[in-house]
């Protein structure tokens, strides 16, 4: 009997809700230029609550024997979303940025689900990194073309100290294939898996529905 790869199983099973995801209306008005740079910067002050958040988890998952080979320094985000939004948004972009309110949804589940068990750490884990080191990618070569950001404002993007993102990527399916879950384990980070992609998209919607106070001149 052919087993299939943990990796492989996590791919195929979020396939259709991945694709939904790059087909929000926010994400298409901004890979087609539409938005202006204020418009952008909303989304990276989405990403810093969710990180700052994913990351805490992270430092909770440090002694876990399961959710610890998955805590990775060169994956953290947060010191580049500071560094991003004080460009953006200015000196006192603390102040200014608020999360809406899918965001606070998607922390308040992070809270729930990823500090203490190891399952939905990696759930979740799995769905911003792997997305940020793919179709992220896209998003911080639009950047430098669109609005001429380089470094500050598109450091999110960088992940230069990784090394090679296919290699990475090979390294990361290993992860999950040697991670010791059960059958049914499997099944639960599936399905938070499948919940971390529904919170992503509903940001995304929130993002959405001012849009039109974005638009690009």
């Amino acid at each position: 009997m052919t087993v299939t790869a943990f990796s492989q199983t996590l791919r195929e099973s979020t396939k259709q809700v991945h694709d939904r995801a790059h087909g929000s209306v926010y994400m298409g008005a901004l890979l087609d230029g539409g938005l202006s740079l204020e418009g952008y910067t909303r989304l990276a002050a989405q990403y810093y609550f969710i990180y700052s958040t994913l990351e805490a988890a992270s430092d909770a998952m440090a002694g876990d024997p399961v959710g610890a080979p998955f805590v990775i320094d060169e994956l953290r985000r947060t010191p580049a979303l500071v560094a991003d939004l004080e460009f953006l948004a200015g000196p006192n972009w603390r102040a200014e940025i608020e999360p809406v309110p899918a965001t606070e949804e998607y922390v308040r589940r992070l809270r729930s689900v990823a500090f203490d068990w190891a399952g939905g750490y990696v759930a979740h884990h799995y769905t911003r990194y792997l997305g940020d080191l793919a179709g992220g990618q896209v998003v911080g070569s639009l950047l430098k073309r669109t609005y001429g950001v380089t470094g500050p404002g598109a450091l999110f993007y960088d992940f230069g100290t990784l090394g090679s993102p296919s290699a990475f990527r090979k390294r990361y399916r290993a992860l999950l294939d040697e991670a010791p879950w059960d059958e049914a384990e499997r099944q639960r980070v599936v399905d938070e898996t499948l919940t971390a992609f529904e919170l992503n998209i509903a940001v995304l919607a929130d993002l959405a529905r001012t849009i039109e106070d974005h638009r690009a001149a």
